[in-house]
């Protein structure tokens, strides 16, 4: 059933359910929403279950034309979003009508913007999964990895039910401008980093370099020094912390390689990951060791909240 034509296309939105798993070993990384955190609202407030189709819209650039009645939802970044000319409402459920225009413009706060619908957004499952990896011509509305295009239509499943009028709390709404504290669970091979490189890694700030994408994001700062001259390729997960020989650490994430043999810092959680990809390049972030037990503890929670 449509629900969206595209009357302009940015240079990059994608759809993405919750990731494509158990495909590793086939050398298929999982994609999946790149802001954990801003997708999990925009499904929630619209009224979806946890893995349903949104579409996720880098930088901006996108003008879409409603072609039927629908309760949708914007979260993340701050793109400038217009509705019929206006700024759009963010973080709360929207009624729109046919013929309504949404706008997404330049970014004011944040890089990633999230739009649901009741329903959710329908695309092609490949292995398992409508995520879409433009890298490898997998999954999104037409089941070959492409980003929206001009004429595309999007395809909105019919909503069972149309969700109460919410908003998320003001605490949910992260100003992405402000500095980032990372958490990173310390682990790989950390011990095998100088005593001054693991001091400079959780106190120095670090700068968001221009070569980050949703793979992921390379930092600049001090050089860390590894003892380790090189590794046999091991797994690598989501928010791993990989320092190349010229010692700027980059953290991977869902549009990952599937394995690597650069030394690893640790890995970052999965909303810490989250928060990294609405940085904008140039700006400042820090890392924070933190413990297994209680990221595992609040991501659960995460999960179970918006289930």
């Amino acid at each position: 059933m449509s629900g969206f034509r595209v009357s302009r296309a940015g240079p990059l939105a994608l759809l993405q359910d919750a990731g494509r798993f158990g495909v590793r070993h086939l050398g298929v990384t999982q994609g999946g929403p790149a802001d954990l955190h801003a997708w999990a609202w925009a499904n929630r407030l619209a009224g979806n279950a946890w893995g349903s189709g949104v579409l996720e819209i880098t930088v901006g650039g996108l003008e879409l034309i409603a072609e039927r009645d629908l309760t949708i939802a914007l979260t993340g970044a701050d793109l400038g979003i217009k509705y019929n000319g206006q700024a759009a409402p963010r973080w709360r459920t929207l009624a729109i009508t046919i013929g309504d225009t949404l706008t997404f413009g330049s970014p004011v706060n944040g890089l990633r913007a999230y739009l649901a619908v009741a329903g959710g957004f329908r695309g092609d499952t490949v292995l398992g999964s409508a995520a879409c990896v433009v890298r490898e011509q997998l999954g999104g509305f037409d089941g070959q990895g492409n980003s929206l295009r001009e004429g595309d239509t999007l395809t909105v499943n019919r909503a069972e039910h149309l969700p109460a009028e919410q908003a998320a709390p003001e605490s949910e709404q992260p100003d992405y401008r402000q500095t980032a504290v990372l958490d990173l669970l310390p682990g790989a091979q950390i011990a095998a980093f100088t005593g001054r490189s693991l001091f400079d890694a959780f106190n120095a700030e670090w700068q968001v370099d221009q070569r980050a994408d949703r793979m992921g994001v390379r930092l600049s700062g001090p050089r860390l020094q590894c003892t380790i001259g090189s590794l046999v390729s091991e797994g690598i997960s989501l928010g791993a912390v990989q320092v190349p020989p010229d010692g700027q650490p980059i953290a991977l994430l869902n549009d990952r390689q599937t394995i690597g043999g650069y030394p690893r810092l640790g890995n970052l959680t999965p909303l810490a990951a989250s928060r990294l990809a609405q940085c904008m390049p140039g700006q400042t972030v820090r890392f924070r060791a933190a413990g297994i037990d209680s990221a595992l503890r609040r991501h659960r929670q995460f999960v179970q909240d918006h289930k």
